[in-house]
């Protein structure tokens, strides 16, 4: 990090080197404090938010180019650059970069980077600070020292000492990315293989580790902040158990389980390893826990701004990218752990631009409605707006939104307000997935562990209520009369569980809707909808033949059927890409015999990694398609001809 004579206000103009809503959420923190900002944007990104609330924007080949980044500081005059999460903010590399280039590095020093940034060596240097450890691989030796990645017979000799099941994890990186669990010796070989390819696809770096996995673990992270004069203190904990897929979902701050006695044992841990590893600036220690709570173990340090952050600025009422800021001006803090208090309970929910009744596969399109939520207690934390186009090249994740209240209860219920007035049309999220999840008697009560969520996938109801589907079906029809654009009826349209909507002269019908049913347009693109005696306001988009329709935070998108298409996609044994994307890897070829559940092809959008497989045994056919090759949804990619090997019985 490299300081400022003339504090804070030398730090301007920031380059905020990121995208999205972290980009604004540095930009007015730095703007707030008197300093000017300035954006970078890729192509893809032109016209975001982020770009139109800097004063000045660069536009980049990539966000993870950081000479592309210290040029566009020195295009826009900036002085120094912060990170935000994800992309470049965890590169030792880019951070000594900034620092050599003349500028103020908004993070902690490279060298606290590339320590915690690994796996093997943070881990060791945890064992040598007295935080407890996991049992695992530890082929980095003590801090500094080889290089970290676990081999095949290290991995064994751990499995052979305590069993399964265990966990790959890529020493570089996070977010769920090089992260497999094996449960059994069959599978070691092929998970480590996995975990490699992921990692260096994510980071440029295959190297892994092993450790035991602790069944029904909470994820239970510490905050801290420390200065260049030596001082550091914590802010209390964030319960992070909410996951899929290692993906955190909901995020809370204090932790149900945690008292008094464990947080200040947590916080006292995560001081000493921020010390030994010279640490400065904000950073999270991140834990496991037992369900039971009767013990801690260290599992990494995020050295970077975290998402969720924002659920601790609400209980300390603590700006964590001013913090940033004055101490990479090389000011002290001025935060004394003693004075410091919380203050009620907050609650985050991410909104990805994702279908959970299909799997949570992305969802791409044009956003064309976008009302935030407001009231008391609520923050919303976003980087897209009315008008912007959500495509495959990025994270889905949309905004994030916060709730605050003087206890847990008020924060879970403004929360699930929140994301039912959360007014979003052209793409499909989470909303009503999240507001499901809040309504689970063990999520209300605290019961948390990281695979509450996956568990609770078949029980959460995944579709729409009946009535959205009916108001969709009268929006249709009061289009079709008033001449809006609507394709003329007869209209059909058939959604799994409930049956078929069919409008028919001027009258309404089919097994999903009520025996009696008005509607009229409302303001502001409402329809007023009366079914069954029972009145409810919708939000309501048109365009080409097709409603776009929510209520709630439910989410529903009525288009005319598509019809069948020709060619390789039209076998009865046809696949058809249920995403846009990239075909990541090809493990089949034409006239290849296969098996049901076989995989074909592996393809990759917005950062996640989707399997097509075989739907019964037969022969390939049909596969034009290469490593590198885009699809759209609904492209044909593969055909698996049914039928039988010469010699078996028919």
């Amino acid at each position: 990090m490299s300081g400022s004579s003339t504090g804070i206000v030398g730090l301007g103009p920031v380059l905020a080197a990121n995208r999205g809503e972290i980009s604004i959420r540095v930009q007015r923190t730095a703007r707030a404090h008197g300093l000017p900002t300035a954006a970078v944007f890729a192509a893809a990104d032109r016209g975001a938010p982020h770009v139109g609330l800097a004063d000045e924007a660069v536009l980049v080949e990539s966000y993870l180019d950081g000479a592309e980044m210290i040029r566009a500081a020195r295009a826009t005059g900036a002085r120094s650059i912060h990170p935000g999460y994800g992309f470049l903010s965890e590169n030792a590399g880019f951070a000594r970069a900034v620092s050599e280039a003349g500028l103020s590095w908004i993070g902690p020093p490279p060298e606290a980077i590339e320590l915690m940034g690994d796996k093997g060596r943070s881990k060791h240097l945890a064992k040598e600070t007295g935080v407890p450890v996991v049992p695992g691989t530890d082929a980095g030796g003590p801090a500094g020292s080889g290089d970290g990645d676990a081999s095949a017979a290290e991995i064994s000799e751990l499995a052979a000492e305590h069993g399964f099941p265990l966990i790959i994890k890529a020493l570089a990186g996070g977010g769920g990315k090089g992260m497999r669990v094996v449960a059994a010796e069959p599978e070691l070989e092929a998970a480590v293989a996995a975990a490699r390819r992921e990692a260096e696809s994510a980071f440029g770096d295959d190297r892994v580790l092993a450790e035991l996995y602790i069944e029904r673990p909470r994820h239970i992270e510490i905050q801290i902040l420390a200065d260049s004069h030596g001082s550091v203190i914590h802010l209390g904990e964030r319960e992070c158990s909410l996951q899929r897929r290692h993906q955190k979902v909901i995020e809370e701050a204090p932790s149900p389980l945690v008292d008094a006695e464990m947080r200040e044992r947590m916080g006292a841990a995560a001081v000493a390893l921020a010390r030994a590893c010279s640490y400065e600036g904000a950073g999270t220690v991140e834990f496991i826990v037992p369900a039971d709570g009767s013990d801690f173990f260290f599992l990494e340090m995020n050295t970077r701004l975290q998402v969720e952050h924002p659920v601790t600025e609400l209980v300390w009422g603590v700006d964590l990218v001013e913090q940033q800021l004055r101490i990479a001006a090389g000011e002290r803090l001025a935060l004394a752990a003693a004075d410091l208090q919380p203050s009620g309970h907050a609650i985050e929910a991410r909104l990805y631009a994702e279908d959970p009744a299909a799997g949570f596969l992305p969802s791409t399109g044009l956003i064309r409605r976008w009302r935030e939520p407001t009231g008391p207690g609520i923050r919303v934390d976003a980087g897209v707006a009315e008008g912007t186009t959500v495509g495959t090249d990025f994270d889905p994740m949309l905004a994030k939104l916060i709730a605050h209240g003087p206890d847990r209860p008020t924060a879970l219920g403004r929360l699930d307000r929140a994301l039912a007035d959360f007014e979003l049309l052209g793409v499909a999220t989470n909303a009503a997935f999240g507001r499901a999840l809040l309504e689970r008697a063990d999520v209300r009560a605290g019961d948390l562990d990281t695979g509450l969520l996956e568990r609770a996938l078949e029980e959460l109801d995944q579709n729409p209520p009946a009535d959205l589907l009916a108001a969709g079906a009268l929006a249709l029809f009061l289009a079709d009369t008033e001449g809006l654009g609507v394709a003329p009826g007869p209209w059909r349209r058939r959604l799994e569980g409930y049956g078929e909507i069919r409008i028919e002269g001027g009258a309404i019908s089919g097994a999903a809707t009520a025996s009696g049913a008005r509607a009229q347009w409302g303001g502001d693109g409402t329809l007023l909808c009366e079914i069954d005696g029972i009145a409810r306001s919708y939000v309501v988009a048109l365009e080409a033949g097709t409603v776009w329709i929510a209520r709630d935070g439910h989410h529903l998108c009525l288009a005319p059927e598509r019809r069948q298409r020709a060619g390789a996609g039209a076998g009865s044994g046809s696949l058809e890409a249920p995403m846009p994307g990239k075909v990541l890897i090809v493990e089949t070829a034409n006239g290849q015999r296969v098996e049901e559940g076989d995989v074909l092809l592996v393809l990759e959008s917005m950062k996640m990694e989707l399997q097509i497989t075989a739907p019964a045994a037969g022969t390939v056919e049909g596969l034009e398609l290469e490593v590198g090759d885009r699809v759209a949804q609904g492209d044909a990619l593969v055909a698996v001809a049914a039928g039988t090997e010469e010699g078996e019985p028919g």
